[in-house]
């Protein structure tokens, strides 16, 4: 897909740059992660924002991360009033009680075992494949599952920068 068929990446390309770093910032709360795609511009097509996007990610160190962590709510959660973070969590919508009284529970154990929110790319899942997620990753070491989130965020990113690519 070039750059000319696709609105949003043309004006992502030719934004200026307070309102490209904004854009960018709504995809991902890493302010190094913007700082890099940002110093890429123009890109020819969303594969190479694609590709700036998963490398820059790659690079980024603890703090990054937890930046970039920071602009999630918990599974189950959604921010109020943010339809980005509504849509990626439909799959909890119509989750039991019981169901969603177990996501809190877990959440918090996950939350105080590595000090952040579990996070996982829930576009297309459902509340029990979510909370089998969760159950399988809470033990983890440390380590495992910094990668395991920097897998999660990579996704996350690809399904955010296709919809700012495509001017959703």
């Amino acid at each position: 897909m070039s750059s000319s068929s696709t609105p949003g990446l043309t004006r992502f390309n030719t934004a200026e740059e307070g309102d490209a770093r904004a854009s960018l910032l709504e995809v991902c709360a890493s302010t190094t992660w913007a700082d890099r795609l940002l110093a890429k511009r123009p890109y020819p097509d969303a594969a190479a924002l694609f590709a700036a996007s998963d490398c820059a990610m790659a690079e980024l160190g603890e703090h990054d991360l937890a930046e970039a962590m920071a602009g999630h709510p918990p599974i189950g959660r959604p921010t109020p009033g943010d339809p980005t973070s509504s849509r990626e969590q439909r799959g909890m919508a119509g989750a039991t009680e019981e169901l969603k009284a177990e996501m809190l529970e877990l959440n918090l154990a996950y939350q105080e075992r590595f000090g952040h929110v579990f996070l996982i790319c829930a576009t297309g899942l459902t509340a029990a494949h979510m909370r089998d997620a969760v159950r399988e990753r809470i033990g983890n070491t440390p380590e495992r599952e910094r990668e395991n989130v920097r897998t999660e965020l990579v996704k996350i990113n690809r399904i955010r920068l296709t919809r700012l690519a495509e001017g959703a």
